[in-house]
């Protein structure tokens, strides 16, 4: 079991180096500040992950310089900062992932219903509505979309899924607890705020895809994935091919909660899209395994970008 100042180490060297200079040296400064971490134990364990206090510090009281700078405004505002970690939670809403869930959808039968459990705002349940290029050359989706995402891909694809075509979505519709709004100014800025500080490239494409949305906002419920997952799977067209996908969901998902969200998935007339970390190191953050129907095809990265296709079986 991981302490809280091991965490912060570990999202340090696997998630933040290479990708935000600034927060690798607030999540080294925290794990070495005690009156940091105190504050941290004062939270319920699922909030106090780094990315949450990064962005609630900076949500309440702007970009820190440095680690002192930080750490001086969460002492400062240690109660704001609890109260809105409290009341938020990190829903990272990456369009970019849609790039690798792309060729798995493009590979099933037309149309789609679209049903994503941790929905945050909708944003990757509109992949058609982007355009994507592939490292080789092969280029999909909505060509006129304002929204270009550009993707790396490694590794050999299964033929059926080397060259995606058009996809058709029917339907589609989301599960989160704390659905965000792309209508609402705060809710945007919280996702704006989830961006970290130096991936300049991330705020523009959120702000793109928000636009997007906001022209035709995708239907979101608001409850625990369990309660609603059938009854809203019912609501599909039933000349569609229903796919259940998520991305970074388990791993918030308490063990026994997680073991009864796969069993009503695997009952349900449905492909299942899984964008986790690894079943065998759920602590490893540092990418994503991409799977359909229990089947693991390719390694992920975090934030989009990048596709490695794994060896066929």
């Amino acid at each position: 079991m991981l302490t809280t100042a091991d965490q912060y180490r570990s999202f340090a060297s696997l998630e933040a180096r290479g990708e935000s200079p600034l927060y690798e040296a607030l999540a080294l400064g925290v794990a070495e500040d005690p009156d940091l971490l105190d504050l941290l134990l004062t939270l319920p364990a699922p909030k106090r992950q780094p990315n949450l206090l990064f962005a609630a510090a900076r949500h309440l009281t702007g970009t820190p310089s440095g680690y002192a700078d930080f750490r001086r405004s969460v002492l400062t505002h240690r109660e704001a900062i609890r109260t809105t970690m409290l009341a938020r939670r990190t829903q990272t809403n990456e369009p970019a992932r849609c790039a690798a869930l792309y060729p798995l959808l493009a590979s099933l039968p037309q149309p789609l219903a679209l049903l994503e459990v941790g929905a945050s705002a909708g944003l990757c349940l509109l992949p058609d509505r982007y355009a994507y290029t592939y490292s080789d050359g092969h280029r999909t989706g909505a060509p006129d979309s304002p929204l270009h995402l550009h993707c790396q891909v490694a590794g050999t694809p299964p033929p059926h899924l080397a060259k995606p075509g058009p996809i058709t979505v029917a339907w589609r519709a989301g599960i989160d607890l704390n659905p965000l709004d792309v209508t609402d100014p705060d809710d945007v800025q919280w996702l704006r705020t989830l961006v970290w500080p130096e991936q300049h490239d991330r705020l523009e494409r959120l702000n793109t895809a928000v636009t997007l949305a906001q022209a035709d906002p995708p239907h979101i419920v608001r409850g625990d994935l369990n309660t609603h997952l059938v009854d809203l799977a019912a609501q599909a067209p039933p000349d569609a091919t229903l796919v259940v996908f998520h991305t970074a969901v388990l791993y918030y998902v308490p063990p026994p909660d997680r073991t009864t969200f796969v069993n009503q998935v695997r009952r349900l007339d449905a492909h299942w899209i899984s964008q986790e970390a690894s079943p065998s190191d759920p602590l490893d953050t540092a990418a994503y395994v991409l799977s359909l129907d229990d089947h693991p095809l390719a390694v992920t990265a975090l934030h989009g970008g990048h596709v490695r296709w794994l060896a066929a079986p």
